[in-house]
């Protein structure tokens, strides 16, 4: 991994020098826009709506339209001059409970590396965090943009995610929500039943991208030259009432569940589910890992 910026962690009269890289990557399969006949690639002019002329990157700013239709034109000189106060640093702010903090936030996850010097501070946090089972607040700049984060510990190193600011995130404002609509207690029991029959611990591994696997077989094929198949579509079950449609789908997942079950015992008994810590409960320190971020 490449690090894609350089600064600290400020934590009272504490600083930690760290390295920040992406901790997600999309893997989709991405395309050019082509000419249909020869599959030349499609490029685009940057032309002025005002002469008609081709104008060259280095005469492009940034304009912010006024309701009046008018353009105001800021220059990199006006974003070097706005005030950035935790410009390379990652300032502590408060320490809250994970659960306090409500994932719609979350925007982007990247790792925290320590350079050398900063190595025993960074574990000495790292393990004071993660035995306090608490989360960072904390407030940085990335791309010229102060965002809130929070700071956590993830396999031994740190996890900056950086949060939308509360203005961003819309409120639903759905008709239904107004409406009284009434549940009834069979309804809900079986709803509930069907909801226990299909918890499990979740393994991100058990689940794939069907599309992008697809999609990629559709290229695969047309590259090798061969013929592509198409998959039968499904065909449509008639709609059900709501309690018979949740009873149906409890016993399917019993089922499916009891499969899993009998190919688990077949290959080795999963260790048992440990239970979840009680509310209030702290971790026990976790032992200190020097290691490094890969």
């Amino acid at each position: 991994m490449r690090s894609i910026w350089k600064g600290a962690i400020s934590f009272g009269l504490v600083t930690i020098p760290v390295k920040l890289y992406s901790a997600t990557e999309q893997r989709d399969v991405s395309f050019h826009q082509v000419h249909r006949e020869d599959g030349g690639r499609i490029k685009y002019k940057r032309v002025c709506t005002v002469d008609g002329e081709e104008v060259p990157y280095s005469d492009i700013a940034k304009g912010y339209e006024l309701p009046t239709g008018e353009m105001v034109i800021l220059t990199d000189e006006d974003f070097a001059d706005l005030p950035l106060s935790s410009s390379r640093r990652i300032d502590v702010l408060q320490f809250v409970e994970q659960e306090e903090v409500d994932p719609i936030y979350f925007a982007k996850s990247y790792f925290l590396e320590p350079d050398a010097q900063g190595a025993k501070p960074y574990v000495l946090l790292r393990d004071a965090l993660e035995s306090s089972g608490q989360v960072a607040v904390v407030k940085v700049a990335l791309r010229q943009r102060e965002s809130l984060a929070t700071l956590r510990v993830r396999d031994g190193v740190f996890v900056l995610e950086t949060m939308l600011w509360p203005d961003e995130v819309r409120t639903p404002d759905f008709p239904f929500l107004d409406e009284d609509i009434e549940i009834r207690k069979q309804e809900l029991s079986m709803a509930t039943s069907l909801i226990e029959s299909m918890e499990g611990e979740f393994d991100p591994s058990e689940y794939k991208d069907a599309y992008r696997e697809a999609l990629q077989a559709v290229i695969d094929a047309k590259v090798e030259g061969r013929e592509v198949t198409r998959p039968e579509e499904a065909e449509e079950e008639p709609a059900a009432d709501l309690l018979s449609a949740l009873r149906a789908s409890v016993e399917a997942a019993k089922k499916s569940r009891g499969e899993r079950d009998g190919k688990a015992a077949s290959s080795g008994t999963k260790p048992a589910r440990k239970p979840s810590p009680k509310s209030g409960e702290k971790k026990e320190p976790a032992k200190s890992r020097g290691r490094k971020s890969a």
